[in-house]
């Protein structure tokens, strides 16, 4: 259990970052010297999953420990509800400093963050040394006159906000990914996952230690566009990536035949560089929080948490990017090290990503909001227990999705409906719905009843 002098806690979080492009998840192709060195420090979760696999939704559902179908954030239009309490505030008013660097996605449709990237609204959040920095597109939005954020005002201190935004642009209207995931126009030192590590870097290291804190950096990486700096992408640029998993195209519903797209093997694989070339800028980044830790004397008393909030299907099935109820869109990496968890443990338990609020509070010794959807899994972290949930629930617009340990159900509305095999197709390949109807029935019927509060979903 935690510690008796209250633990530090940081959360690092990834953005769009799917949970087998990790060295330590099995990735031999990327070297993520750092991030490894969490896993092999403490528990890695094999089967962890967003419960929305789109940017705002999976955040308000950590912040808040609510399910995004049971509050009505379904799509990147959503606010934070006002009325439903925070862990960030239930942290802050246990005697935590609360400070995030990066990207929070809690007003998404809001496009101003402030200057310093502390909106009076971060305060009522819960944080109390907020840098709330612009996501990777929102960087890019309105005319490169108005920064709208601590990052775009640092670029026009640099001289290198038109650029970006002309690039940005120019990416945008020819498409973010097939064709334009090209090299950063910025040098390292001003690309935009270096600025975040080198201010939560020197948040640690300025911070007094009269209280315990809790530190939520958000990266905006490797979210599309995957144009990392030149000095990044050369170490890729010769590197052999894994195949994508072929289309298949009858079973799947048409709205997402209708997100396939075509490319060549040499457009895939230069993608896929790309994108494992943003993650190694991450990986050097933790290790700058990581040092960080150290110099302070602090790393025997943090608590490190590293996930991100949703995948990246990165050309499986002809698509990309996520808001689909498949493996590489909702399944993510999950890291949790510090006092007292086991070295090197590798759990399959089923945990949710908004699992981390109830979770985050259990370390601190904090009481967590009543009534959460999500519940604590630190009975696996100290050996307790074994199981977390019975399934997953991952739910957006489009679609309803109840994921157990080896079967996939969607509902896709009026379209068609899936149900996948995946302890014998793991690549979701074969929709097998039309020859089981009964088991389609009874996992419907489970999803219903989630949603509808009459079934828990947990062990």
């Amino acid at each position: 259990m935690p510690t008796e002098n209250p633990p530090n806690v940081l959360l690092i979080m990834t953005d769009q970052h799917r949970w087998d492009y990790l060295g330590c998840a099995g990735a031999d192709f990327l070297d993520t010297p750092n991030i490894d060195r969490l896993a092999a420090s403490g528990a890695r979760f094999t089967n962890a999953f967003t419960n929305a696999p789109v940017c705002a939704p999976a955040r308000i559902g950590l912040a808040t420990g609510r399910h995004p179908a049971r509050i009505g954030t379904l799509d990147n239009g959503s606010f934070l509800p006002p009325h439903l309490p925070t862990y960030y505030q239930r942290l802050r008013d246990s005697g935590y400093r609360v400070g995030c660097v990066g990207k929070l996605d809690l007003a998404k449709p809001d496009p101003y963050n402030g200057r310093h990237g502390d909106r009076p609204q971060v305060y009522r959040w819960g944080f109390t040394h907020p840098e709330e920095v612009e996501g990777k597109m929102h960087a890019a939005q309105g005319e490169p006159s108005a920064p709208h954020g601590p990052y775009t005002h640092y670029l026009r201190q640099q001289g290198r906000l038109e650029s970006f935004w002309h690039d940005y642009r120019a990416r945008a209207r020819r498409g973010w990914i097939v064709g334009q995931s090209h090299d950063s126009v910025l040098p390292t030192e001003d690309f935009q996952d270096r600025y975040i590590g080198r201010r939560a870097a020197r948040w640690i290291e300025n911070i007094p230690d009269d209280f315990p804190w809790h530190l939520f950096v958000s990266f905006v990486g490797p979210h599309d566009p995957f144009d990392p700096p030149r000095e990044y992408a050369e170490q890729f640029r010769d590197a052999v990536m894994p195949a994508a998993i072929p289309k298949h195209l009858r079973g799947k519903p048409q709205w997402v035949l209708d997100r396939q797209k075509d490319f060549s093997a040499g457009e895939l694989a230069r993608i896929r560089r790309q994108y494992c070339a943003l993650i190694k800028l991450i990986d050097d980044q933790v290790g700058a929080l990581l040092d960080a830790l150290e110099a302070r004397d602090m790393l025997d008393n943090t608590y490190i948490v590293f996930t991100s909030d949703h995948g990246e299907m990165l050309g499986d099935h002809g698509l990309f990017q996520k808001q689909l109820p498949y493996e590489p869109s909702i399944h993510i990496p999950l890291i949790v090290s510090g006092p007292g968890i086991e070295r090197g443990l590798v759990s399959d338990a089923l945990v949710d990503m908004f699992d981390l609020n109830p979770t985050i509070c259990a370390l601190a010794a904090v009481t967590p909001a009543p009534d959460l959807d999500a519940r604590s899994f630190d009975p696996i972290l100290f050996g307790q227990q074994r199981e977390h949930r019975r399934e997953i629930i991952s739910v957006l617009k489009e679609f309803r999705c109840l994921r157990t340990d080896s079967y996939k159900f969607v509902d896709n509305g009026h379209d068609r409906a899936e149900l996948y095999d995946l302890l014998n197709d793991p690549e979701e390949s074969h929709n097998i719905a039309a020859e089981n109807p009964a088991r389609v029935a009874a996992l419907r019927d489970r999803l219903e009843r989630f949603l509808l509060r009459d079934e828990p979903g947990h062990v």
